[in-house]
């Protein structure tokens, strides 16, 4: 153990002496009983950041479709050595062709039927009934009324007329 430096003076005090040596005992007992303040232990480690559980799932996905196309192509090379080695490689082109005149023979009928529609509705549009409107204003010139549009002075451009649309007679 260290010891306490001695004071050279010798007409120093012995208590005052004595009070310095436990103080720089108890100093250096707290030093010997001392912790370290650092952690110097390392990081915990972490199971979720160690396993990466969508590389796993993505990993599994993928295996689960290489076994699936495995299957199939399985399921193919025994049928075909069922069948003797004959494939099945007709083209259905018969049947294309059968579905595309059907659907052409379809709209067929629908044009056919258009125009007969089209003669037999009656149009909405009334040209007699027009005609007798015009015929009635012509006829009672002083029977027309006309506005101003809002904020316009009263020349002749801001002058709008609208024809009355009931039968006037």
């Amino acid at each position: 153990m260290h010891r306490v430096p001695r004071l050279t003076t010798p007409w120093a005090n012995r208590d005052l002496q004595r009070a310095w040596e436990k103080t720089y005992q108890d100093h250096r007992k707290k030093v010997q009983n001392a912790q370290p303040l650092v952690d110097t232990h390392p990081p915990q480690i972490y199971s979720h950041l160690c396993l990466k559980f969508k590389k796993l799932k993505m990993e599994e996905e993928r295996l689960s479709i290489i076994d699936r196309n495995n299957y199939l192509l399985l399921q193919r090379v025994a049928s075909a050595m069922k069948t003797r080695g004959q494939t099945d490689g007709r083209n259905n082109f018969t049947q294309r062709r059968k579905s595309r005149e059907q659907a052409f023979m379809k709209v067929q009928k629908q044009n056919q039927v258009f125009p007969e529609r089209l003669r037999s509705s009656e149009p909405r549009y009334r040209a007699q009934r027009r005609r007798e409107d015009m015929a009635a204003v012509a006829s009672h010139p002083c029977k027309r009324r006309h506005t101003w549009r809002k904020g316009a002075e009263r020349d002749g451009h801001s002058l709008i007329w609208m024809r009355s649309l009931k039968p006037m007679g």
